[in-house]
């Protein structure tokens, strides 16, 4: 390893003083200091731009030390993999060729995929062999292959350190709003009941140290108003502007839960009395919020601007009774399988069907929590209904062979476990994106290819597509 001094001697190209990640140029220092936690490259990153950095650029380390991490790489490959790529120096050179032939500018800079990515691609097509990505043990590494993030406030102090950004993210995530709060002082408010913010700008320059990060205003719900708050991430700010916009609405009409109330008969009103929410009234609340949001979607999402609010609110006020209604209806077919359902399942009390009692009743409770309206959508009742009804099925063929039931359990539970250990991996206060959110429904489409064939289900779905898509999900 080389000393920072040393570093200038030799090949500026080789080993830069900065690099490019995420629209930032980020100072790089050098250190030979084995057992330390200097050891290797470090990279300094302002607190406020945290979760802006991409971190592809360092998993490929700096052009100095990419053939020693390569070649390090390849050794801490099982050994049936690893004695395919000897001798690992000439392996490393000649993966490391093929990457940067087939990269956009064929140089070796700005990596566009993460290194591991692209190894495991040209590496697997050279011996036409898969390597899977727990493969790599990444702990084996030497500490100065890896490179490690020091992270600092405006006046220069470091915060914390390592090597694990999306760890550093997830602590920090607290520094990091307080930081673009102080930041964006100028565009923040607080107390708002009505749309009184003018035009909010999807994106912000702001000025911490010698960078300038990019910051998202949004609107945030405080229950009885709406805050306007600056997010270090589109991904975190758009949910929950979303709702920001759907509280203003609810705030500013008459809710029409009474009503829809005096259109139920006493069929209905009977149907309706056993919910998830305890009442009737929290019931329609739900189903009002839900509606609030389909008519979010329809006129083309969440508005940034006070004319585009009034045309909202306007239409908004002429629908939300009649989408309530229908959404109404639809609840209620819902709630009747379910019912259905928790009668079904309290009749399962053999032992031999303790563990699948006990899948389902976590299953069902699940998906029918309060709120279950408005969290599934409306666009999802229908299917929500379905999964109900693949419940049953899965019911009938459970008495009649309960192993086969424990296998598909099993497949099922592996999914599930992967989807919950990304939830789990969120930082505080970031919602999951779109794609986490969809993997959930997946793994509801695979219990009704399970358990309840000949069902059919919204797409085609298998354990693998849902590794797959897990796998993709953008990082």
């Amino acid at each position: 390893m080389l000393t920072t001094a040393a570093v200038a001697e030799v090949r500026p190209d080789a080993y830069p003083d900065a690099v490019h990640a995420g629209g930032l140029t980020l100072p790089l220092s050098y250190a030979f200091e084995p057992g330390h936690a200097t050891d290797g490259i470090t990279v300094d990153v302002p607190v406020a731009a945290l979760h802006q950095v991409d971190p592809t650029p360092f998993t490929w380390q700096v052009p100095g030390l990419r053939e020693e991490l390569v070649t390090a790489l390849i050794k801490t490959l099982p050994k049936q993999l690893r004695r395919l790529f000897a001798p690992a120096p000439d392996h490393a050179r000649a993966v490391l060729t093929r990457l940067q032939a087939g990269s956009a500018d064929g140089s070796a800079g700005a990596p566009r995929e993460p290194l591991l990515d692209g190894l495991e691609r040209e590496l697997g097509r050279m011996r036409n062999v898969v390597i899977p990505r727990d493969a790599w043990e990444l702990d084996r590494l030497p500490e100065h292959l890896t490179v490690t993030f020091r992270v600092l406030d405006e006046r220069g102090r470091e915060v914390a350190r390592g090597t694990d950004l999306e760890k550093l993210r997830h602590e920090l995530a607290p520094q990091v709003r307080e930081e673009l709060a102080t930041a964006g002082a100028g565009i923040e408010a607080r107390g708002l009941t009505t749309w009184s913010v003018g035009t909010l700008p999807r994106e912000i320059g702001v000025r911490r140290g010698p960078h300038v990060v990019t910051g998202y205003p949004g609107l945030v719900d405080r229950g009885t108003s709406v805050d306007v708050r600056v997010f270090p991430t589109a991904a975190e700010r758009d949910p929950a502007h979303r709702r920001g916009v759907r509280r203003l609405l609810l705030l500013e009409m008459p809710s029409p839960t009474r009503a829809v109330t005096r259109t139920l008969d006493n069929a209905a009103r009977l149907a309706l009395s056993r919910t998830p929410h305890g009442s009737l009234d929290k019931l329609l609340d739900d189903c009002v919020t839900a509606s609030v949001d389909a008519l979010i979607t329809a006129a083309g999402g969440p508005c940034w601007d006070e004319a585009a609010y009034a045309k909202l609110r306007g239409v908004t006020r002429a629908k939300l009774e009649p989408t309530t209604v229908r959404v109404l209806d639809s609840v209620r077919a819902v709630l009747t399988v379910w019912h259905r359902v928790q009668a079904r399942i309290a009749e399962l009390t053999a032992p031999v069907l303790t563990d699948a009692r006990r899948d389902l009743t976590r299953q069902v409770n699940a998906l029918m929590k309060p709120g279950f309206v408005a969290a599934a959508g409306t666009a999802r009742l229908g299917d929500l209904a379905r999964y109900l009804q693949a419940v049953e099925l899965r019911i009938d063929k459970l008495r009649a062979d309960p192993a086969r039931d424990a296998q598909w359990t099993a497949q099922v539970r592996v999914v599930a476990d992967e989807y919950a250990a990304e939830l789990a991996a969120l930082p505080t206060g970031v919602e999951p994106s779109p794609e986490l959110q969809e993997i959930r429904w997946m793994v509801e489409e695979l219990r009704v290819a399970l358990y309840a064939h000949p069902m059919r289900t919204r797409y085609p779905v298998s354990v693998k597509r849902i590794q797959k898509a897990l796998d993709d999900l953008p990082r």
